[in-house]
């Protein structure tokens, strides 16, 4: 039994009805006035919540970092879409890509073999998607490296996978607190107990 919402919409609102066999990837770019940040996973819109003060400060410590210290041939994205297949168009919190990656014919999307590293800050609303659904995506698409996002006493805990290509599932290479040091996807040099500073050093 669930209880009733706490919000009402306006009279006016319409919910956006899939088709039959559910929305696809084309779909969501065409859709009007939804929500920033809608995904589409397994032919379902996804709206995501309210962002935390947790989950923006993490994905700022860790878009500041990564873009600092990636080589000048990659580029740093954050709250990007990438499109896995036709019913799959997840927008993981950060991500790792060559510059100038192709994005798609109206630049709202990445192709999953030009994904380096997929990010995912979890949220309260999202434990399920991001522990198990997205990360069996990703790996299914080929994508290299992923690192699942946690908070603990106020600081995340990164867990961090690489793919295992014969298997394509992620096999965990690590779990960090407080400093996340990494020789692959390159040098990586991460202080976690900076996240609420507003200039990590």
């Amino acid at each position: 039994m669930s209880a009733a919402p706490e919000f009402e919409l306006d009279e006016q609102y319409n919910y956006p009805v899939p088709p039959p066999g559910g929305w696809t990837t084309d779909d969501v770019d065409r859709l009007p006035n939804l929500p920033r940040h809608t995904e589409l996973i397994d032919g379902s819109l996804v709206f995501v919540s309210p962002q935390t003060k947790f989950h923006f400060r993490t994905m700022r410590l860790l878009e500041t970092a990564l873009l600092d210290q990636a080589p000048d041939e990659l580029d740093v994205f954050r709250e990007f879409a990438v499109r896995l297949n036709k019913r799959n168009r997840p927008e993981p919190d950060v991500l790792v890509v060559p510059t100038g990656v192709d994005t798609g014919a109206k630049e709202s999307w990445l192709d999953p073999k030009d994904v380096i590293l997929a990010v995912e800050v979890v949220s309260e609303d999202s434990v399920e998607r991001d522990h198990e659904v997205k990360p069996r995506k990703y790996a299914a698409a080929g994508i290299p490296h992923f690192w699942l996002v946690e908070k603990n006493d106020g600081l995340p805990v990164v867990y961090v996978y690489e793919l295992d290509p014969v298997a394509k599932s992620y096999a965990l290479t690590g779990i960090y607190h407080d400093k996340l040091t990494l020789s692959v996807p390159f040098h990586i040099d991460i202080d976690l107990t900076t996240i609420n500073r507003r200039r990590p050093v």
